[in-house]
């Protein structure tokens, strides 16, 4: 079975930076991890190769420093994977993204399953996946919590919903977005780490792919940020202390009346 994971290196939630005259974010020296969610694509990628064999290949779209994003992967266990990168691919929206990612994928040649994370977790947008889905033409199924391949062109999917589980049969080939209840990511060992450092990671670039340049990077990307900016820190709340609940109400009706909120 040959598996392609997507991955995306995020920066880590407390040192998010902006660009104040892109609108976007600021990547270049700034500490990252693998997007979480992605973690657990590319153990739902591993479990399903440990079972039916074949072959994992991850990639990603990103800066250089992306590059140590993906040999953590490799350190998992991944057999391959590919960094697309170059200046021109900068200030993509979701849909210049998945115009990209899926362009690498039809370069990859044949596959069975696209995993990818539920969702980034600097973007929160859910939308690459099933949007690279509709670029290549495939079946999409989003927040999925398990997977088992029942024929050999057939698995069955739970999809994890707020009140239960939906449960799909759907042919091969196949993009799932997982959830993190799908499994608990493993760590790289220290013999799939010294065999990742010594793997050597392709880079390819908008010639590689033989993309439109008009549909990647800022100039193919439609949302446009109109203004981005910090909420201001909440302020510490009153505690009213009172002898009775009556009297607790009372005062807070007070304060509420005061700050003309009622």
């Amino acid at each position: 079975m040959e598996i392609i994971v997507c991955v995306k290196q995020v920066p880590d939630t407390t040192e998010v930076k902006i660009d104040p005259v892109t609108n976007t974010l600021i990547r270049q020296g700034v500490p990252s991890i693998i997007n979480p969610f992605d973690r657990n694509a590319v153990e739902a990628a591993l479990q399903l190769k440990e079972k039916q064999g074949g072959s994992v290949t991850v990639i990603s779209m990103g800066p250089p420093q992306a590059k140590e994003a993906l040999k953590e992967c490799l350190a998992m266990g991944a057999d391959s994977a590919v960094l697309i990168s170059e200046r021109a691919f900068g200030g993509a929206d979701t849909l210049a993204t998945s115009y990209t990612l899926a362009a690498a994928v039809k370069k990859l040649g044949a596959f069975d399953i696209i995993f990818c994370g539920k969702q980034a977790i600097d973007g929160d947008t859910a939308q690459v996946g099933p949007e690279m889905a509709e670029h290549l033409g495939i079946a999409q199924l989003t927040y999925v919590a398990k997977i088992d391949v029942v024929e050999d062109n057939t698995v069955r999917v739970e999809r994890e919903h707020e009140d239960g589980y939906e449960i799909i049969e759907v042919k091969l080939p196949l993009l799932a977005s997982v959830v993190k209840s799908i499994n608990e990511p493993r760590f790289p060992t220290v013999k799939g780490t010294m065999k990742a450092n010594r793997m050597e990671i392709p880079v390819w670039t908008a010639g590689d792919l033989a993309v439109d340049e008009q549909k990647i990077g800022l100039k193919g990307s439609p949302t446009q940020v109109g203004k981005i900016f910090t909420p201001p820190q909440r302020t510490q709340g009153v505690i009213i202390k009172k002898d009775t609940a009556r009297e607790a109400v009372a005062e807070l009706i007070r304060k509420l009346s005061d700050a003309k909120i009622v």
